[in-house]
């Protein structure tokens, strides 16, 4: 058999051409295509982000007490959940 590409002769088996790589024949499956990520885990890390700043500074103020305390909490729940939704949105 004759390579297809550079014409050298190879084995009636062979599965690529020894001298320029090229296959034999064509693939059975086709590689699947890269999926794309989109822009939102981008947007879920600034918004955890900028919740965590925001906590932060209601922690400090917490210990001065001009805060009450169930706004922290409130706080600190929905930091949570943001980083909770950003590993789910990861995983998926």
């Amino acid at each position: 058999m004759r390579c297809r590409n550079c014409g050298t002769e190879i084995a009636d088996k062979a599965l690529i051409c020894f001298r320029c790589g090229t296959a034999t024949t064509e693939p059975m499956y086709k590689p699947a295509p890269p999926a794309r990520r989109g822009g939102t885990p981008v947007v879920v890390s600034g918004l955890a982000l900028a919740l965590l700043v925001l906590l932060a500074l209601y922690m400090g103020r917490i210990a001065a007490g001009d805060v009450p305390r169930t706004l922290s909490w409130v706080a600190v729940v929905v930091a949570l959940l943001v980083v909770v939704l950003r590993v789910w949105l990861r995983r998926r």
